[in-house]
């Protein structure tokens, strides 16, 4: 039991540090993301013409906040989860029932780590140039010259599979710890500023 305390208490401290600063990047990109469309209906329905890149940055907010937030939401059991069959189940079948479930989870977010990787990031479109979203001030970065390259956007995703990665493997731990009967010795996850899907 010692050595599953051993792994699971750098992971959670890893873990709470990087979805704390993943939560003030993803309510960031969200505060642009509301200005630019917001901005963007401002000025096509008032002065009937709309700056073209507002469209491709607020997407762009989109999918970074969406990266960052779905592993939080993941940790503080923010998802939707239909548990009739847990609940129905004595506390042992339940445990080992949702310790599969977590496996499964596991098992797909390997294959999305791979489909995020080499079919977004690393592909014609991921190395592609944005069409209207550009650097500020005129900036050249990379090949793309002062135009954003596309896997900027596309990593948002890869980069939240890799923390939905961590995350479902602490709750893993923390599911065997429990089954072990030693939950009473871990730290709660759920914080009040985090809704949960009940």
């Amino acid at each position: 039991m010692s050595v599953l305390f051993g792994l699971l208490w750098p992971l959670e401290r890893f873990n709470t540090v990087v979805l704390a600063i993943g939560k003030a990047i993803a309510v960031t990109a969200l505060a642009i993301m509301v200005c630019l469309i917001l901005g963007q209906v401002f000025f096509r329905y008032v002065l009937n013409d709309a700056p073209n890149w507002t469209e491709e940055g607020a997407r762009f907010g989109m999918l970074w906040m969406t990266g960052l937030m779905a592993p939080l939401a993941y940790r503080m059991g923010g998802f939707v989860a239909i548990d009739m069959v847990e609940r129905a189940l004595p506390r042992l079948l339940s445990g080992l029932l949702t310790l599969v479930l977590m496996a499964i989870a596991m098992w797909v977010l390997f294959v999305a780590w791979d489909r995020g990787l080499n079919n977004h990031v690393d592909t014609l479109s991921g190395r592609g140039c944005s069409s209207s979203l550009r650097w500020p001030f005129g900036i050249e970065i990379g090949k793309c010259g002062n135009k954003f390259q596309n896997s900027y956007q596309y990593a948002s995703l890869w980069v939240g599979v890799n923390l939905l990665i961590l995350v479902n493997f602490e709750l893993m731990i923390r599911q065997i710890i429990k089954l072990a009967g030693h939950g009473d010795r871990l730290t709660p996850l759920n914080s009040g500023d985090v809704v949960g899907a009940d």
